[in-house]
């Protein structure tokens, strides 16, 4: 059996999954997302890979880093996976153009601080 991932396994996870959001993004208009099914799906499952590695990653090190609203990134995961008929392809697409760049970059220092 693989033994558990490391934090920083589990911080790589989270950009791996924010670079493929973007290139799965691409140049897609909101328009175009809203009616593209499989780039909708491929999405939300990034989404989930970074919110359960952000909930998996210890407290105290999400304490370290308060700029990233770790609480807010756990509960989107939970919507996604446990409420998806309530999924809004507005707030998915906002989480893309305004939470993910600035979410990235805090990613990377911590994985700078790691090394």
């Amino acid at each position: 059996m693989n033994a558990k991932p490391t934090e920083k396994e589990r911080l790589e996870h989270m950009v791996d999954a924010i670079n493929r959001i973007f290139r799965f993004r691409n140049k897609m208009t909101y328009e175009e997302f809203t009616t593209n099914e499989m780039a909708q799906f491929a999405i939300i499952k990034n989404f989930e890979i970074i919110g359960e590695a952000a909930y998996q990653l210890p407290k105290e090190l999400r304490k370290e880093y308060p700029s990233i609203e770790w609480r807010k990134v756990i509960a989107f995961r939970h919507i996604l996976v446990h409420d998806y008929y309530k999924v809004n392809t507005k707030i998915v697409w906002n989480a893309i153009e305004n939470k993910l760049p600035d979410m990235k970059l805090e990613l990377e220092k911590m994985l700078e601080m790691l090394n």
